[in-house]
């Protein structure tokens, strides 16, 4: 390692984690503070009042989260099951009309969320859809699958369709090719595609509000309330709550992927010649 990267990694990453956890000091401060006046530097009173609030049963934080769990890996699965097709179609096919399906697919992210969102929650009340998870984890695919599909579009066009032909004469049936081969290939963007699909929808509020109808509680549905109630201390510890799991499943996603050396088609490839 050269001196200047090794300057670099002593010096820049301790900086870069400084300036992405310095933002969130406030929030830890003010989720212990019992009274915080301006222009202390620390609270002259700490509390626990806010972390008993995430498990008193009366303020719903555990409902909230577990609302905001299964909604968000549900669009998660969902949004990549449908993205992966989709990006096969539009990252390895050349065909008439391809400009004009890419374009519909950012048309959810274009126009307006809530300019879509009254027209679907109609549709939802008339199918009984609305104040359900189910109708919450179907709008909440609207700005998804634009997302993951574009990013499993370029992880397709960077793939080498050869290494299925390859398994093919190996004597591996369509199954085993998409299983062994091709899925293993493109699973780290796949995987980034899906933290995408789940970090938008762990921190949607107007669709979950509009659809779920106040009876579908999210963590950032209960997060927007207190801050309306001016409860600081309660706002605060939920702020947290709700940055937390992200950030450790981002952090575990960099660390699983990471640790994939080489071509993934070659590697799959080698596993099928052994077998």
């Amino acid at each position: 390692m050269s001196a200047v990267r090794r300057l670099l990694c002593l010096v820049g990453l301790p900086l870069l984690l400084v300036g992405l956890l310095t933002p969130f000091l406030p929030l830890l401060l003010w989720s212990v503070a019992g009274g915080y006046r301006f222009p202390a530097l620390l609270p002259a009173q700490t509390t626990g009042r806010g972390l008993r609030l995430l498990t008193d049963p009366q303020t719903k934080v555990l409902t909230g989260l577990e609302n905001s769990t299964v909604i968000a890996v549900s669009v998660a699965v969902v949004a990549g099951l449908i993205g992966l097709s989709a990006g096969r179609a539009l990252g390895m096919h050349r065909f008439r009309g391809r400009r004009l399906v890419q374009f519909l697919l950012l048309a959810p992210i274009i126009v307006p969320g809530l300019a879509v969102t009254l027209g679907i929650q109609v549709f939802f009340i008339r199918y009984g859809l609305a104040g359900t998870r189910l109708g919450v984890v179907l709008v909440h695919l609207v700005p998804t699958i634009p997302y993951v599909t574009l990013v499993m579009s370029s992880v397709y066009a960077n793939f080498d369709p050869a290494y299925e032909e390859q398994a093919r004469v190996l004597g591996a049936g369509p199954v085993q090719v998409q299983v062994r081969v091709t899925l293993p290939a493109v699973l780290p963007g796949l995987a980034v595609a899906a933290l995408f699909a789940f970090l938008i929808s762990w921190s949607e509020y107007i669709l979950t509000l509009l659809v779920g109808g106040g009876s579908v509680q999210t963590l950032p549905l209960l997060l927007f309330a207190y801050v309306g109630s001016a409860d600081v201390n309660a706002a605060a510890v939920l702020g947290l709550a709700l940055v937390l799991p992200p950030m450790l499943l981002l952090g575990l996603t960099a660390v699983l992927l990471s640790g994939r050396p080489g071509p993934a088609g070659e590697r799959a490839l080698a596993g099928l010649g052994r077998v």
